[in-house]
C-alpha cells in the first residue's frame, strides 16, 4: 500500500520505538503490539509536527489500512479542512492576477498605509515583498524555531515526568544544544534519540552518518 501523505510517523510502546515511517506501517505495528497485551495503548508520532496521531484501529488488517487512504489520514483531513477554509472566500475577481492569492485582512497603523501608499505597484505587491525578504533572512531561525516546537510536544507526551525535563525545555527554546543533550543523557535511549532528532535534525543526521563511516 502506497504512503498515504508525505508525513511520516514513528510509533512507541511504551519507552521503545517499535515503527517509524508511512501511516500504515505505524498503524500495522500499533495493532499488532496492542494484541500481544501492552500495559498502556502506544502512541504513534508525526515526524514532522511531534503531536500525537489518532489511528482508527477497528476491525481486520485490511479493513484499518483501508481507512488510511489519503482521504483518511487523520493529518490530511485537518490540511483540507484547513484549505476549504481559504477557497471559501468570495470569488476571484475579472482581471484579478491567477496567483493563488488568498485575501485576508491586515491591520496596521495609518503611517504604515501611508507608506505603503507610495511604495511601487501598491499595498499588496510592498506587502508579498516584504514577507518573501523576511521569509528568506529568517530561514534558518524559522526552521529551528519548527523544530523546538516539534520536540516539545513529543517531550511533554512522553517524557514530562522524566528527570531533567524542565531544564531541557529551557535549553531547547533556548537553542543550547549542548546542556539540551546534557539533559536528556539518562532518558530511555529510543526517546532520547528520537527527541533529540526532532529538535537537531541536520546535526543528528550528521552525526548519525559520521559514525557509520
Amino acid at each position: 500500500m502506497a504512503n498515504t501523505s508525505a508525513h511520516s510517523y514513528t510509533s512507541f510502546n511504551g519507552h521503545k520505538r517499535i515503527a517509524s515511517g508511512s501511516l500504515p506501517v505505524n498503524a500495522l505495528a500499533v495493532k499488532h503490539a496492542l494484541t500481544s497485551g501492552v500495559p498502556s495503548p502506544p502512541l504513534t508520532f508525526c515526524d514532522q509536527t511531534g503531536q500525537v496521531v489518532e489511528i482508527d484501529l477497528r476491525g481486520s488488517d485490511a479493513e484499518m489500512l483501508a481507512r488510511l487512504s489519503p482521504e483518511g489520514d487523520p493529518l490530511h483531513e485537518k490540511e483540507s479542512a484547513l484549505n476549504g477554509s481559504e477557497k471559501s472566500g468570495e470569488p476571484r475577481g475579472r482581471g484579478r492576477p491567477k496567483l493563488g492569492v488568498v485575501a485576508r485582512e491586515v491591520t496596521l497603523l495609518p503611517r504604515h498605509w501611508d507608506w505603503l501608499a507610495t511604495q511601487p505597484g501598491g499595498a499588496s505587491v510592498t506587502l508579498r515583498k516584504l514577507v518573501d525578504e523576511a521569509r528568506r533572512s529568517n530561514v534558518d531561525r524559522d526552521r529551528q524555531r519548527r523544530a523546538s516546537e516539534c520536540a516539545y510536544y513529543f517531550m511533554s507526551a512522553m517524557a514530562g515526568d522524566m528527570a531533567g525535563f524542565e531544564e531541557a525545555s529551557r535549553a531547547l527554546f533556548a537553542n543550547d544544544a549542548a546542556k539540551f543533550h546534557q539533559q536528556t543523557e539518562t532518558w530511555p535511549p529510543d526517546v532520547r534519540d528520537y527527541v533529540r532528532l526532532l529538535a537537531y535534525p541536520l546535526r543528528e543526521k550528521l552525526s548519525a552518518a559520521t559514525q557509520t563511516s
